[in-house]
């Protein structure tokens, strides 16, 4: 079997690195890929964006089957044109895709199918959001862009001063994005925050394991939002009510878009937030998460091409369920100075090769390439550890050890993932 891996960044990284295991896979080719790719697949290049490109590309190559990365290319419709041209393509049609594409058809299909989730209120124009700002009580609000932001379109205001600046930061993401270009304003909820994903097929559903991302840039949550700093997985919290997320949140959202005619086919993310009322959808995203791929396939036991393959042909239930590592896996981002603002690139990076990678440690690049023999910086997410171990404690170890022999000009990256939950484990 081929397999094609549409992306660069460490998500796809983490697929390929998956992918080549299995004994059913002779090939795996990554578009456009980065170094880390190069090294166990074939990188192609063709740019994520390129839809014409890479359906051309699996036609050509006789491609099996092709597994999306990035939202970008969901969005714009990729699946529907590999299906028009015959190829098997895993992920949402561009229909389906909207459930990240718009914020607002998002929230609107929430209300609708009386799935938990925030009070919200949309705005096509700025001026409107402003005025709403001005006529409600002071206090907490969140400002999201409604179309695609690479993860940083979300503002979390402490009062109405600043949800009114983070209009206009929130509109500069949409215009400058793609998709639903309108503003939503949300609710602010408090809880500790998990992602679900779940593959389905929409029909049959098969939920990952638990994990919890770090998004803000700074240690104790503090900063900016960003595209993810750090994830760890199993979530000890999550354990009691993950029945319960999974019957009340994701199982009525692949029905309620069952419902609407958008059938959705691929990984259907669920960023939640576990409240005292119980767990409500803070957003959806129509792909894996990254960085939460990371440490999931490194936990993966069982091979993954199965899995991937059924859920394109419409045929999950005919396939066993994924097998998990019991231990813990960790996973740390290192960034460029300045992310998630601007930043230099083509920083050289020293020490990669130090680390000493196998089964219960990898380092899977994001924003890297080669300039010429030196590996460089080329984005703001720059590469990932991940690493397992028997408790949190042995997992961060294991992880901040291999972090501590690189370095490069302005590096930057959390020193407390998964502290919050190895506390409350104590």
């Amino acid at each position: 079997m081929k397999v094609l891996v549409v992306g660069q960044g460490g998500r796809e990284h983490a697929l390929a690195w998956k992918i080549q295991q299995s004994p059913l896979v002779d090939r795996v080719f990554v578009a456009p890929g980065n170094p880390g790719t190069a090294a166990i697949g074939e990188n192609v290049d063709i740019a994520a964006t390129d839809l014409e490109g890479l359906v051309n590309f699996a036609v050509d190559q006789s491609i099996d089957l092709t597994v999306v990365g990035p939202e970008a290319p969901l969005c714009d419709g990729i699946v529907d044109l590999f299906r028009e041209r015959g190829r098997l393509c895993l992920g949402p049609d561009k229909a389906a895709a909207e459930i990240e594409g718009s914020k607002r058809f998002a929230r609107e299909l929430c209300e609708k199918h009386r799935i938990p989730g925030p009070s919200f209120w949309s705005f096509e124009n700025p001026a409107t959001a402003r005025s709403f700002l001005e006529n409600r009580p002071d206090g907490p609000i969140v400002v999201k862009a409604s179309g695609l932001a690479a993860g940083k379109g979300v503002v979390v205001c402490k009062d109405n001063e600043e949800a009114r600046e983070a209009v206009s930061h929130c509109l500069e993401q949409v215009q400058g994005g793609a998709g639903d270009n309108t503003l939503v304003l949300e609710e602010f909820l408090e809880g500790p925050e998990v992602s679900l994903i779940t593959l389905t097929d929409g029909e049959t559903i098969v939920p990952l394991e638990p994990a919890r991302d770090h998004k803000p840039v700074g240690e104790g949550d503090t900063g900016p939002n960003t595209g993810g700093m750090g994830v760890i997985t199993p979530v000890s919290l999550m354990s009691r009510v993950s029945q319960q997320m999974e019957t009340q949140i994701v199982f009525p959202t692949v029905h309620a878009m069952n419902r609407e005619k958008r059938r959705f086919r691929g990984f259907l993310y669920a960023g939640l937030m576990l409240t005292q009322q119980g767990p409500r959808v803070i957003e959806f995203n129509c792909r894996l998460g990254d960085p939460e791929t990371q440490p999931l396939l490194l936990r993966l036991k069982s091979d993954i091409f199965p899995l991937l393959m059924a859920a394109a042909q419409d045929k999950l239930d005919t396939v066993e369920a994924p097998v998990w590592d019991s231990r813990v896996a960790v996973c740390v981002v290192a960034c460029s100075g300045g992310y998630p603002g601007s930043y230099k690139k083509g920083v050289p990076i020293f020490g990669l090769d130090r680390i000493e990678t196998g089964p219960d440690l990898q380092v899977f690049h994001a924003g890297t390439r080669l300039a010429g023999s030196d590996l460089v910086t080329d984005g703001g997410r720059v590469f990932a550890v991940t690493a397992l171990g028997a408790d949190i404690q042995a997992a961060r170890q294991r992880a901040y050890d291999a972090l501590a022999k690189v370095e490069f000009e302005g590096m930057h990256y959390r020193k407390d993932i998964g502290v919050a939950q190895a506390a409350s484990r104590a």
